[in-house]
Parts: structure tokens; sequence; C-alpha cells
């Protein structure tokens, strides 16, 4: 984390451990073609991408207080993470998920493929989820190639989920009444030799 630590200073971490029934893992190995891709809105950059916030930032000239949609850039930037563990609860009590891929550091571009076995791509539409104001500042003020934000921030989209396409309904119907913004994101294809396994759609 460049421009945070410096000389003497340190970082203090810690962990938990769990412990879970091994026949309700949550694996990638149900995920096939067809299956569809639901994405869950974030609230931000969900403290991701930070070392190049700062850096935008400092190029930028911009100051905290500068507006930014229905508040200020400061309280755009620093938006709590939004957790959607409750929700997920629900929800794979009610339909069978075949993969969960959380977006932070590396976006969609590399969470994505951590749970898609090796014959698997997801094909992304862009146009389900436009690029939030607070990321479209983030590109503009640092001149981001717009693949580089994909691999860096979330881009809107906290959390991808995999079901299969005729649970797709009902999991939106019950993430937005849960008080998520979910959407079809896409869908998963099989992946021939050589191909990236996440493709951007509209990019």
């Amino acid at each position: 984390m460049p421009g945070m630590y410096e000389g003497e200073d340190y970082d203090l971490a810690g962990f938990c451990v769990g412990i879970a029934e091994k026949s309700k893992l949550i694996d990638g190995s149900q995920v096939k073609a067809g299956d569809a891709l639901i994405g869950i809105a974030s609230s931000g950059p969900h403290s991701n991408g930070y070392s190049l916030v700062r850096k935008v930032l400092e190029v930028s000239g911009a100051k905290l207080t500068d507006p930014m949609g229905d508040a200020d850039l400061g309280s755009a930037l620093m938006a709590p993470t939004r957790i959607y563990v409750k929700p997920l609860l629900a929800l794979m009590k009610a339909i069978n998920v075949h993969a969960l891929s959380h977006i932070t550091g590396g976006g969609l571009l590399e969470n994505i493929p951590r749970v898609l076995p090796d014959d698997a791509k997801a094909l992304i539409n862009l146009e389900a989820s436009p690029l939030p104001e607070i990321f479209q500042w983030l590109q503009r003020e640092g001149n981001i190639d717009s693949k580089e934000m994909y691999r860096t921030f979330n881009c809107g989209i906290g959390m991808v989920i995999c079901v299969a396409e005729e649970d797709a309904q009902q999991a939106i119907q019950m993430l937005n009444n849960a008080g998520e913004n979910a959407c079809l994101l896409g869908k998963i294809e099989i992946a021939q030799a050589g191909e990236e396994q996440v493709e951007l759609i509209g990019l």
C-alpha cells in the first residue's frame, strides 16, 4: 500500500477460522455453460484501489468537498463497504447457488475466474450495470484505460452470483426484496483454448 506505510510503520492483522459442512461448500464445480450471472451493486470502491484513488486525487487537484452526485467527493470515495452476508445466506437456502465471486481488488477480470472451471468463461454485459458516477470521475480524472478500470475497481458490482438460468429471476427478485440492487449481468459459456475467462461486452 504505497503512500501508507513508511519507515517504522507496520500493519497488525487478524484472522478467524470457520467450519462448514463439505456437502454445503460452494466450490464452483457446479458451474456450467448456460448458467446466469447476477450482479449486486456496490456502494462505492469498497476499500480497493485506494493507492490509485489517492494518486488520482493528487494529480486532479480535486477537493474532497467537491460535489459528487447527491453528496461530495469524499463521501462517495469513503462510502462504507456493502456487506452481502444476510441476503446471500437467505438466497442459498432457497436456490442452488453454483458460485459466488466477491469483487474486491482485481475487479471483475481477476476475481470471477477464481470460481470458474478451466473450460468456462463469463460473458459480462456492461450495459446491464452502467459505470457509477464516482468510477466515471476516477477514470476521467486519472486518464485510466477502461480495461484497467475493470481490473482495479469493482466498477459498481460488489458481488457476482452464478445460478442456473431458470433460477435467475427468482434470485434477482429475492435480492432486490432484501434491499439489494441486483441485475442479470451475463452468462457462462464454454471457453475455447487460450481464451480469457472473462469477456466484457460493451467495453
